[in-house]
């Protein structure tokens, strides 16, 4: 129950730094994205219990200070930490390479998401620029936020869910 709590101020932290931080580092027209990488290196790891908890309460307040529908962020965040669920049990063991492989499939999946979203809604953005402006700048960019933001999370982890061994 209190690991489940200490999500709420690491989520709420990770928002504050997307919208006043993260937002601003502009690459061609595309974004990095924090709770992304951070719900993806948190599902990543051997312990974790608690991603999906995470992916929906990260998406929730995500869609409250984005101009997109909350839905969106939802959907993208769950079915990138199933991803990454999928990717531990079958493929690697929480390896860096693990976490670059589903932040980039993430960043993809996210991006799809809000791409048919604005269409619904009747913004048309050629499919060539939302590619080469949007979505390959924030690929690129989440994958440069994916080494410090393991590290961080690994041992957010390690703390919060201390090894059997260990005591």
């Amino acid at each position: 129950m209190i690991r489940n709590l200490l999500a709420l101020p690491v989520i709420v932290l990770a928002v504050i730094l997307q919208s006043a931080v993260i937002s601003r580092l502009n690459l061609l027209s595309g974004y990095g994205d924090l709770p992304l990488v951070m719900l993806a290196a948190w599902a990543l790891q051997d312990e974790v219990e608690s991603a999906w908890h995470w992916a929906v309460a990260a998406g929730l307040l995500t869609g409250f200070v984005s101009g997109i529908p909350w839905i969106v962020f939802v959907a993208g965040y769950v079915a990138m930490v199933a991803l990454a669920k999928i990717m531990r049990m079958r493929v690697w063991r929480a390896s860096l390479l693990a976490m670059f492989s589903v932040t980039f499939l993430g960043t993809l999946l996210l991006n799809l998401f809000s791409l048919i979203t604005l269409r619904l809604f009747g913004v048309s953005i050629p499919l060539t620029d939302a590619l080469g402006l949007l979505t390959l700048p924030s690929v690129l960019l989440n994958l440069l936020f994916a080494i410090p933001v393991y590290a961080v999370m690994r041992d957010l982890a390690r703390w919060m869910y201390p090894s059997m061994e260990a005591g």
